[in-house]
């Protein structure tokens, strides 16, 4: 299909897979995980997994979903950019990468509660204890995931800075993906280290990287320009 042809359309492929991820994620974490897991409450968590099990792995899936078209994104965006900066580039798809790894990582804790659930209580371990470790397991990939969002963030920036710099689409939309990635990045790192200075802030931060990040995948499908890149080929910032 023309649509899709050339590199205009490798710019609405990723933009497509961008907005994809996104989907999933908000599946899986604003759906599913809002729905079934009672912070703090790990015998009402283990209850709503218990009584659910199919919508709980079904947000499991979603998140795999995600992490393939995050891989997808990553490469076409590494693509597109690699003509502007390609060190820079390379450099942003490592962050990507390393943050996908993280947040995959996160989905092995993720995934605990319903093998814990499965057929308890086990021998040894009373059912009380399961619903602690079903809490401690969801609070250990929250925490994998906050590590994996420094990393997204950090990406967020580069790309943002790659996009601003390409002159292949709008200035704001780099500018605006550049702040979001930045405070998506320093916000998680505060957090990481002071919980307690930061945690009020985290989920406004990541909406604002999310929404960024939605402004520029949709960018990437409406407005990309073609024709040549400012500068010399493949500059080296």
């Amino acid at each position: 299909m023309k649509l899709f042809a050339g590199v205009e359309g490798k710019a609405r492929i990723a933009g497509l897979f961008i907005l994809g991820a996104m989907a999933a994620r908000i599946f899986g974490d604003s759906v599913v995980r809002a729905a079934l897991v009672v912070p703090g409450n790990g015998r009402e968590t283990a209850r709503n997994i218990g009584d659910y099990p199919w919508l709980y792995r079904a947000g499991e899936a979603s998140d795999v979903a995600m992490l393939c078209a995050m891989i997808v994104a990553t490469a076409l965006l590494y693509a597109l950019f690699a003509p502007v900066a390609r060190h820079l580039a390379r450099v942003a798809a490592m962050a990507a990468l390393t943050g996908i790894a993280a947040l995959a990582a996160s989905g092995l804790a993720t995934m605990t509660p319903p093998v814990l659930l499965d057929g308890a209580p086990h021998p040894g371990i009373s059912l009380t204890e399961v619903h602690s470790l079903v809490q401690l397991s969801l609070a250990l990939g929250q925490a994998m995931q906050g590590v994996a969002r420094i990393f997204i963030g950090l990406y967020l920036l580069l790309i943002g800075l790659l996009a601003f710099r390409s002159g292949r689409l709008p200035k704001v939309v780099g500018i605006g993906l550049a702040l979001g990635g930045l405070l998506q990045m320093t916000v998680r790192s505060v957090a990481l280290i002071a919980p307690e200075l930061a945690n009020a802030t985290v989920i406004q931060a990541d909406i604002l990287a999310l929404l960024a990040e939605a402004v520029f995948a949709l960018g990437l499908l409406l407005f990309w320009r073609s024709g040549p890149f400012p500068g010399p080929p493949a500059m080296d910032l």
